[in-house]
């Protein structure tokens, strides 16, 4: 699996996908750095195959009416501190990969873990 960070997602977030040798990027990694467009960020999960996790909703808009990207990550627990969302991705994480083998969407919460298609 391989995945892009949105902006507002710690950097952190990407060395715990890189100490379980999952390819990750984040967008401060992209020449754009966070002023890369949403739809450029959806463009670089689509051509390179990557998941799309961020918090922004206008990401699950561009899903429903561009249909990308292809899988999109939407983290909606509200405020969390970072040791809180690396905790939350520890104990999802199985889950997470899992729904991904039937969904395009996995959403992420404090209190469950959803998949879903558009169709």
């Amino acid at each position: 699996m391989k995945f892009v960070i949105d902006a507002q997602l710690p950097f952190a977030l990407k060395a715990w996908f890189l100490d379980r040798s999952f390819d990750a990027i984040h967008t401060d990694d992209l020449p754009k750095r966070n002023r890369t467009s949403d739809i450029e960020i959806a463009d670089i999960a689509v051509t390179e195959g990557r998941i799309l996790i961020s918090k922004d909703s206008d990401f699950l808009k561009l899903k429903i009416l561009h249909d990308k990207p292809d899988r999109l990550l939407l983290i909606t627990t509200g405020n969390i501190n970072n040791n809180s969302l690396r905790i939350l991705f520890e104990r999802n994480f199985e889950s997470i990969r899992k729904l991904f083998d039937s969904f395009e969407i996995v959403e992420l919460n404090n209190n469950f873990v959803l998949g879903r298609n558009l169709d």
